[in-house]
């Protein structure tokens, strides 16, 4: 027997209260200028302060070839992300796989997507509770250097404990605030890092030499930190994996497409991290060479003071940045739980799978504190694809240009690329755990 008209209509109102409920649909008032923070936030980490230590790896040409291109593809990959979530009238792809269910079909997009998107965005919040607690020791190590030592497992509580309590806002536009001040915070200890280092390198005396060359002594311990270099570079653009979600914000209308409010925020947000990438690379290689260190402010150390002031900027910047990666993980979960396994919506539901949630990455971080150095490897298999080659497969298999075209030919060049990315950053990854798996140490 066919649904009546009643039943469906009930059906559609069930459905609407969900989506008003879902963190991702729930609020579509977002200004512009939201997204330019989101995004700043979403794609600066505190992995800014390892790029002068990969310069090193890569020597001056390569290097700077890296990041520029790096800088450019993964614009134009996002334009066309944002270009896409209203590629068909009257419709939004709010979320990554949707766009990938309509590109490859409702199976198979899912399959492709998700397992990718689940792995970068859980892997980043683990990595930033890892970045949030070791910044946190770090500023109580400088500002008290002869006080008690504490392991590094209970600033991870203690950077988990805020996070208990904003995962319960309920979606994007409600962090808003907090997106701003990392945003603000990534720029204020970038700037920090590059402007420290130019007053060093203005202040060596004349006969001071600054060695360039590369660290390892054998051509293939050159060619193994040259790849896990390469991916470290690559892989500081990543905001892919949120980007449609923070577009679904965004109001929307034929006459006032999302694409466009969007694109100027993405614009200015690509401005800021031009600033904040770009003079932290160039400037840190250039004052210290192949003598950095993989973390620019321990490079630094004086004076005292602003050292401790930028690793408090960092524990504000990866604040927000879990925030910005763990909110659509919060859809996954709240999406499966209410429309798959029928949990009623609501705020006891949320606690619930939020608190869950946080204490599983806070868990993982304290067990394995050397997680960073793993999402090297693993990332490689999901990083690169999400933001280098999907949105351009994507784009052929929903726009279709014609064979040769313009169009068609850069979106190859980008998929070659991000292909060879995927495949020898892992390389990379893999030799430098190899090479400090002494060094790991569980719950430490």
């Amino acid at each position: 027997m066919a649904p009546s008209a009643m039943d469906t209509t009930s059906k559609s109102k069930e459905q609407q209260d969900i989506d008003d409920w879902l963190p991702i649909t729930s609020s579509r008032n977002a200004k512009w200028w939201y997204s330019a923070f989101h995004n700043v936030t979403a794609m600066v980490g505190a992995g800014v302060l390892s790029l002068p230590y990969a310069m090193s790896e890569l020597g001056w040409g390569p290097g700077v070839a890296a990041m520029l291109l790096s800088w450019v593809i993964t614009l134009y990959t996002l334009w066309q992300m944002v270009e896409m979530h209203e590629c068909v009238p009257g419709k939004r792809f709010d979320r990554y796989h949707e766009l990938g269910q309509h590109a490859f079909g409702e199976k198979l997009g899912l399959w492709i997507v998700v397992p990718q998107q689940l792995i970068v965005e859980v892997g980043v919040c683990i990595c930033y509770m890892v970045t949030g607690g070791k910044s946190l020791k770090k500023f109580a190590d400088v500002v008290s250097p002869n006080g008690p030592q504490i392991r590094t497992s209970f600033f991870i509580v203690i950077f988990a404990s805020a996070h208990f309590l904003l995962s319960q806002l309920p979606n994007f536009n409600s962090i808003s605030f907090i997106s701003l001040a990392a945003a603000v915070m990534s720029l204020t200890y970038s700037t920090i890092a590059w402007v420290a280092s130019l007053q060093h390198a203005n202040a060596r005396g004349a006969g001071a030499v600054v060695e360039y060359s590369m660290t390892a002594s054998t051509s293939a311990g050159r060619s193994f930190n040259f790849l896990n270099a390469l991916g470290d570079v690559a892989f500081a653009y990543a905001g892919h994996n949120v980007v449609l979600e923070i577009q679904a914000t965004i109001p929307s209308s034929p006459d006032k497409p999302s694409k466009k409010p969007m694109m100027r925020g993405v614009y200015v947000a690509y401005l800021v991290v031009a600033l904040c990438y770009l003079p932290v690379a160039f400037v840190g290689y250039y004052a210290f060479g192949n003598a950095v260190d993989d973390n620019i402010l321990i490079t630094l150390e004086k004076p005292r003071w602003l050292i401790a002031s930028a690793n408090m900027f960092v524990v504000v910047h990866v604040i927000g940045s879990y925030q910005i990666y763990a909110m659509p993980v919060f859809d996954m979960l709240e999406t499966f739980l209410v429309k798959k396994l029928r949990f009623k919506p609501g705020w006891p539901l949320r606690l619930i799978a939020r608190s869950l949630y946080v204490a599983f990455t806070m868990m993982v971080a304290i067990a394995v504190p050397f997680f960073g150095g793993l999402l090297g490897f693993f990332g490689g298999f999901a990083q690169a694809p999400t933001t280098y080659f999907l949105p351009c497969i994507m784009w052929l298999c929903i726009k279709k240009p014609k064979r040769f075209s313009r169009s068609w030919c850069i979106n190859w060049i980008c998929i070659l690329v991000g292909v060879l990315l995927s495949v020898l950053a892992p390389i990379g990854a893999l030799h430098s755990i190899i090479t400090n798996y002494k060094s790991y140490k569980f719950f430490s």
